[in-house]
This record gives C-alpha cells, sequence and structure tokens, in this order.
C-alpha cells in the first residue's frame, strides 16, 4: 500500500507554526466586552496585591497549563499552590483561588470555588464564556476572559492546506501564552530579576 500524500501544511512545519501562533496572537487582538476589564491587568493586580497564599486548579489540559502557572508564580516569590496535591494547605482569607474553567463551567470547578470563598479567599475564574451560568460564576470576585475555541464549542471546517487547532487546544495555547505575559508584567510590578527566579528553581532534578 503506497502512503497518502502529505498535504503541503503538513510537510512545512514553519507554515504550521506561523498559523498556529497566528490563530493564539489573534486572541489577544479582539475588543473586550464594555464590563470586563483587560485580562493582563486584571490578573497581575490580583496577584500582586496578594496578602495570603495562591491556589490554582484546572482540569484536563487546562489543569496542566496553571501547574506550569503555579511553577512560575513560585519562582516569582509567590506561595503558590495546585489544588489536589498532597502538601496542598487550606484556603483562608486573604488566600486567592485562580480556576480556569473555559467553556464557563466544570462541576469541580465551581465546588471548588464555592469551597474557597465560604473560606474567606478571593476567587478569579478564567474562562472563555464570562456569561456562563455557573456556581463559579456566582462566586467570582474578577474575571479573566480569554476568548479562545474551548472544547464545547464546534469547530469550523478546515480550508484546504490551512492548520487549525483542534478541540480546546486554542483556549489551552493562550493560557500558556497568557501566563507567559503575566510572569514578565508580575516580575516588574513586585520587581523579581531573572536571577531571583531561577535561584528558586529546584536543584532535586
Amino acid at each position: 500500500m503506497s502512503n497518502p500524500t502529505p498535504t503541503p501544511a503538513s510537510t512545512n512545519s514553519a507554515t504550521m507554526a506561523a498559523q498556529i501562533c497566528n490563530q493564539i496572537q489573534s486572541i489577544f487582538s479582539l475588543t473586550l466586552p464594555n464590563n470586563l476589564s483587560p485580562p493582563l491587568d486584571v490578573l497581575t493586580t490580583e496577584l500582586a496585591t496578594l496578602r495570603g497564599r495562591v491556589f490554582v486548579y484546572g482540569v484536563g489540559r487546562e489543569g496542566l497549563m496553571m501547574k506550569a502557572f503555579c511553577m512560575r508564580l513560585f519562582h516569582l516569590g509567590l506561595s503558590a499552590h495546585v489544588v489536589g496535591d498532597m502538601t496542598t494547605p487550606p484556603a483562608a482569607s486573604g488566600d486567592l483561588l485562580l480556576a480556569s474553567a473555559g467553556p464557563g463551567d466544570f462541576s469541580t470547578v465551581s465546588a471548588l470555588c464555592r469551597v474557597a470563598k465560604n473560606a474567606g479567599a478571593r476567587v478569579v475564574l478564567i474562562t472563555a464564556k464570562p456569561d456562563a451560568e455557573s456556581e463559579a460564576r456566582k462566586c467570582a470576585d474578577a474575571i479573566v476572559f480569554v476568548p479562545a475555541q474551548t472544547m464545547a464549542d464546534s469547530e469550523e471546517e478546515r480550508k484546504a492546506g490551512e492548520v487549525r487547532l483542534p478541540m480546546g487546544s486554542l483556549y489551552e495555547g493562550a493560557l500558556f501564552v497568557f501566563f507567559e505575559m503575566v510572569v514578565i508584567k508580575l516580575a516588574e510590578v513586585i520587581g523579581q530579576s531573572p536571577a531571583e527566579m531561577r535561584a528558586r528553581h529546584t536543584n532535586l532534578e
């Protein structure tokens, strides 16, 4: 059996990478609704003014992006924890929960937002669906709007030779880029140098 002829897009890594990066970049060029503040400002301010600890949570690949962000927050000198880890302390007044729910709601996200809220912590919901009716949205003190396609959205037909991120990959990729922007801006705001961040990186690897 002969091998199928690859499409032009699949034979050119630079073209594929450019199309993927352009899709992610376009997310940050969209006009925000009037009732929502710029996401970079919202999250940077929440973290720069934090008095206690920060907890992060997300499911699936969103959760992986949240864990990666948590690592950098620790490198910045924050007391940062992933919900569900064995050493995660209890949330309390002065703490902050960052929860991602791209489609607007997940049952675990809503449950944890309610627990954090009842414990006196602030709740920030990161989502592509800020108007979704959910317990997480009701608990949120602030919304970080990342207007990207999620797992819950229907996908458009691809044009010939076009590379389009599947399922929730656009939201997840946008989260990674967005969190890197937050890290850069937050480091400037709280006065953390690359050397200081590197000094907090584990040596047990």
